[in-house]
């Protein structure tokens, strides 16, 4: 369905809002996936000075499996809002884009629908994250070796709640714009 008009043919306050809401929430996505890509870096910086640390000193960093595991979580989870305002997630579109050169309005009602699904699916997560960031703020959950390496497991759950959050908005705005890139409604309004 393409987004509402109102009788002059122009988008509805509804989907210029979810324009604007897109653009805003698209610069959280790329500043986060930026964030996420200094984790990574983080991460080979991690693993050379393990293995120099082996090689060199026959002295292990102590710590690094459990840094390699916080880091993963990170990475998906500060990269997954920016995958999905770009339309980079995984997942089979065959069908779609077949359905779309018979059907384009067909295929853009079942896009909607994915997208509305996939909005509810990680506020779902956000909502299930939530209270556990919580109980692990108050209570200071650690994980990893006592004595050798250890870490609060609230940042976590914090991006992970974030990440959904986001994600959740994302979807919501595609869903409302009825665009896969909402932020770009301008453009392609203008034949950009």
């Amino acid at each position: 369905m393409p987004p509402s008009t109102d009788s002059k043919g122009d988008p509805s306050i509804v989907s210029r809002a979810a324009h604007h809401v897109a653009r805003g929430l698209s610069l959280v996505a790329k500043a986060s996936n930026a964030v996420g890509t200094l984790v990574v870096l983080g991460l080979v910086l991690t693993v050379d000075m393990d293995v120099i640390a082996r090689g060199v000193f026959n002295a292990p960093f102590s710590g690094s499996f459990e840094v390699v595991q916080f880091s993963m979580v990170l990475i998906v989870f500060l990269q997954l809002p920016d995958v999905i305002r770009i339309n980079r997630l995984t997942r089979s579109e065959g069908i779609l884009a077949n359905l779309a050169i018979r059907y384009p309005s067909v295929a853009r009602t079942i896009a909607r629908l994915i997208d509305a699904v996939s909005c509810v699916a990680m506020a779902a997560i956000a909502y299930a994250i939530f209270p556990e960031f919580l109980d692990t703020w108050e209570t200071e959950q650690y994980f990893g070796t006592p004595g050798i390496f250890t870490a609060p497991v609230w940042p976590l759950k914090l991006v992970i709640t974030f990440s959904a959050v986001v994600s959740a908005m994302i979807f919501a705005t595609k869903v409302v714009a009825g665009k896969r890139r909402p932020e770009h409604m301008h453009l392609e309004e203008s034949g950009a």
